[in-house]
């Protein structure tokens, strides 16, 4: 009852702040004080840097007591944003404080209900060999982790202090680990388990980069690094037979954690709705262009690496000069580099999973899905001015965004005349729509605890064309796991496309209105200025429309 209470409370505090009315009866709310805009940046260095928790034996403090004490910091600091008044600001300005206040609910949700260091043991996982493909790691991650990706070896200097330093971070969180789980989230146990086990080989895997087995201290920590992980996978296949509860978060905390901290102006029910349509769509899109296609020939497969080196080379080309020579996007003279560091490698047929199916076949629809690349390149190489928008926001709110746009760029490069030389080409694109339909829907009924994640992981493989999803299991547990850990991002592929092209079609709607141009050019680069942030604040700077936030 008193979860309830507190729900209730919370949902009532964040609508009248997010409506921008006078908060309700809190003596230090009772009134807005007029604020500038340098207040919320300031507001926002402090808040970032009280979300980056304290240490404890050199490892981030994750511990119950500790997560209490800090509460009324925490409130401190919302109380202070929630005060502002941000009448007179610019529509820029208003977008940076529903960042800052998404931030800070999210702190808030996960405080209360998602509680990663409670019941998620693949939240303590501190190696990560690769950069992820979008602003930050998708999921919960600590805040002492390891970016292997990062480092040039033999190290040297202050690098090597901060490896060091991390390396012998990693046996303090493993053993803070087993006194904080503490949760009962069965399916999220048991799918860690392999997660954690998984570090202990790739720390392994350092012992032989160059200059490591020269350096005694750092092949010592490592040891225990390895030591201590092996650890703590006994202890969680130890404590796994007792964990027996759900690991969804159920509807309506769904509901609110998908329109408070992510803000996406849906439901649980409205995500349903959203994917079983563009599932059965693509489907029936893919069967007609096949029925189109009818009397094609197949695209050859890349079977040798030699096959694949030509195949790769020639998309590259075709793609930069699809998105310049047609006007897609202000094409940047790093936009090259980075798709070429991510052109793929041939794997033998036996071996390829979803995604090198169809690179083997076409590379560009995935290509087109690695516009991911060109973001990351563009954080990297043009920081935003603003500083609240300069580094990925927290808890994955990016999803939509991200995830979103580099969906959504699949099917409109391909409108937009991308495979007029090869329409077997198109196939693939709805075969990908599919698939991300699928998975999120199934991720969806796990939150809501009506399938167990094998259950949802029956959907994505059964209801993506063709079979590619029954290729490689250890990808389809791998994304039902991520997408329980970490709510909302299976569906944002989707519904992140469905708010992108709701954002087009205002966009193209006030153009035709001021007798203007729609240019495909001019939007993209628009959305790339704006910067990674909710589709439903890029909407509402774009166009100056709020409707969805006031949904």
């Amino acid at each position: 009852m008193r979860q309830i209470l507190n729900f209730l409370l919370t949902t009532w505090l964040v609508f009248f702040a997010f409506s921008c009315q006078n908060p309700p009866n809190n003596p230090e709310l009772s009134q807005k004080e007029s604020a500038a805009y340098s207040d919320l940046v300031l507001l926002f260095e402090a808040w970032r840097s009280f979300e980056n928790p304290p240490l404890l034996n050199g490892a981030p403090d994750y511990s119950k007591a500790t997560f209490d004490a800090r509460l009324p910091e925490f409130q401190k600091l919302q109380n202070q944003l929630l005060a502002m008044d941000t009448s007179g600001w610019s529509i820029p300005e208003q977008v940076d404080y529903r960042i800052v206040w998404a931030e800070m609910n999210g702190f808030d949700f996960n405080y209360r209900i998602l509680k990663s260091w409670e019941r998620d043991p693949a939240f303590y996982k501190s190696l990560w060999t690769e950069r992820s493909d979008v602003p930050a790691h998708e999921g919960p991650t600590h805040h002492g982790i390891l970016e292997l990706w990062q480092y040039d070896f033999p190290l040297s200097g202050d690098k090597r202090s901060k490896f060091l330093s991390e390396l012998q971070s990693i046996p303090a969180l493993n053993k803070q680990a087993e006194a904080n789980l503490t949760g009962d989230a069965k399916e999220l146990w048991a799918a860690g388990i392999p997660t954690i086990a998984n570090q202990a080989e790739e720390l392994k895997t350092i012992l032989n980069l160059e200059g490591i087995a020269q350096d005694a201290e750092i092949v010592e920590a490592i040891e225990k690094a390895i030591a201590s992980t092996e650890e703590f996978v006994a202890w969680l296949e130890k404590e796994a037979p007792s964990k027996t509860g759900p690991s969804g978060i159920g509807k309506e905390n769904y509901t609110w954690y998908l329109q408070n901290v992510h803000l996406v102006p849906l439901t649980w029910e409205d995500e349903v709705m959203i994917l079983k349509r563009e599932l059965a769509r693509a489907w029936a899109s893919l069967k007609q262009e096949e029925h189109q296609n009818r009397l094609l020939p197949e695209i050859p497969e890349a079977n040798t690496p030699e096959d694949f080196e030509k195949l790769t080379e020639a998309s590259i080309q075709k793609m930069m000069r699809f998105l310049n020579e047609g006007e897609i996007v202000t094409v940047k003279d790093y936009f090259e580099p980075a798709l070429r560091a991510h052109r793929g490698t041939f794997i033998p047929k036996e071996k390829r999973n979803f995604f090198t199916i169809g690179m083997h076949i076409d590379p560009l629809p995935l290509y087109s899905h690695f516009y991911h690349w060109f973001e990351l390149a563009r954080m990297d190489n043009e920081p935003h001015e603003s500083l609240i928008r300069r580094s990925p926001l927290l808890y994955n709110i990016w999803d939509s965004r991200n995830e979103g746009t580099a969906t959504a760029v699949e099917e409109i490069f391909m409108n937009a005349g991308l495979y007029e030389d090869s329409p077997r080409s198109r196939e693939i694109v709805y075969i990908m729509i599919a698939q991300r339909a699928a998975r999120g829907l199934g991720s969806l009924y796990a939150q809501a605890n009506e399938m167990t994640m094998v259950e949802a992981g029956g959907i994505h493989s059964d209801y993506t064309p063709r079979g590619w999803m029954k290729t490689e299991k250890e990808l389809l547990l791998f994304e039902q796991h991520l997408y329980m850990r970490q709510p909302g991002y299976g569906s944002s592929y989707i519904t992140g496309k469905y708010l992108l092209e709701n954002a087009m079609a205002d966009y193209a709607r006030i153009q035709e209105e001021k007798e203007m141009e729609f240019r495909l050019k001019d939007f993209f680069d628009q959305i790339n200025a704006i910067g990674s942030i909710p589709v439903s604040l890029t909407h509402w700077q774009m166009t100056g429309e709020d409707q969805q936030l006031k949904k």
